[in-house]
């Protein structure tokens, strides 16, 4: 005998037999549940699905930051969605507790550097990338990128052959913390205070949390 299908599951999003504030903490709980549940992101659009026509999603999450306010863990917005994250201060903590140690295994320096510089000229060619360097990026270093997914491939550049491009991605955002590319530190902005220059660009120390990969 074949399986039967699986019933759908129709949620009321409404609650209109709620009073308001009961409605309101219903909202809250299902979203913060979708949100605590996802390894990934949890977009607007994802978390409208359980609430009612006309809530607004950004005031559920406000309310929730709220209420997280002391706790170990906090509501960020990372990669156009909402993600559970713990707190920095208590990293030494969780790593003493689980036994790791700081992602030092992930990128090397150079893989690093590269990763750098395709978030901040992106899209950008493997040989576009090789002239900034000054000498040939290895395929072997694009591919570990493209494993972890930090890259992707973006379109195809208007030069001869067409080659194919490289772009970051949302789990490069997610993994760093930013919400959008527009998050990442202005290079100009980080000169005239100082914060840039050529050394610290080759050391790979521009982006914040990058160089922490570095296992040397």
């Amino acid at each position: 005998m074949g399986r039967r299908p699986k019933a759908k599951v129709t949620l009321d999003r409404e609650l209109a037999d709620l009073p308001t504030e009961l409605r309101w903490r219903e909202w809250m709980g299902r979203v913060e549940a979708v949100i605590f549940a996802s390894r990934d992101p949890v977009t607007r659009e994802m978390l409208a699905r359980v609430v009612g026509e006309g809530c607004s999603v950004e005031l559920i999450v406000d309310d929730i930051r709220s209420e997280l306010r002391g706790r170990p863990y906090q509501l960020v917005n990372v990669a156009g969605g909402w993600q559970l994250r713990t707190r920095k201060n208590f990293a030494d903590a969780i790593r003493t507790a689980t036994g790791t140690t700081e992602q030092g295994d992930l990128l090397s320096a150079s893989e690093t550097l590269v990763l750098m510089c395709i978030a901040y000229y992106q899209p950008i060619t493997r040989s576009e990338l090789g002239r900034f360097f000054g000498r040939d990026i290895s395929r072997d270093v694009i591919g570990h990128l493209r494993k972890l997914g930090f890259i992707g491939s973006g379109p195809r550049a208007p030069q001869p052959g067409a080659p194919y491009t490289y772009v970051t991605t949302k789990a490069f955002l997610a993994h760093y913390g930013y919400d959008t590319l527009r998050d990442l530190p202005d290079m100009e902005a980080l000169e005239d205070a100082g914060l840039l220059s050529k050394e610290m660009l080759l050391a790979g120390d521009l982006l914040p949390g990058l160089h922490e990969t570095d296992p040397e």
